[in-house]
């Protein structure tokens, strides 16, 4: 006698997989966004991405400095980024709706003397 084979392949597995592979992706990515600073940016018009693999600087609402989500001072600030090659790394500025406009330009005068090139702010659209 003739063994005959399968005419379909059961899906149902399949799907049981991707379905928890897909709760997993959804609990790991609400994580990641809890661990953001919390930071109401200004309104912008335009949208563009977050450049990957840049490295952040954020100014709170009470204008303190963060240097990727760590607390530090504007002379901290400025030894970090004398460690840093102006001309490969890019650097992403959050700077809160509510801080001082003095703080952002701070940065902003750091980043110049220093040599960075590659700039981005990051607002809401």
């Amino acid at each position: 006698m003739r063994r005959r084979r399968f005419a379909e392949i059961n899906v149902v597995p399949f799907i049981d997989i991707v379905l928890v592979l897909l709760v997993i992706v959804l609990a790991t990515a609400t994580f990641v966004i809890k661990n953001e600073l919390p930071v109401d940016l200004p309104k912008s018009g335009s949208r563009s991405k977050i450049p990957p693999k840049s490295i952040s600087i954020t100014i709170d609402k009470e204008g303190k400095y963060f240097y990727e989500k760590e607390p530090v001072t504007l002379e901290t600030l400025k030894a970090r980024l004398a460690k840093l090659d102006p001309l490969k790394e890019q650097i992403t500025l959050n700077a809160d709706q509510k801080s001082q406009f003095q703080k952002f330009v701070s940065v902003i005068d750091i980043l110049k003397s220093k040599g960075f090139k590659k700039i981005s702010v990051i607002t809401s659209p």
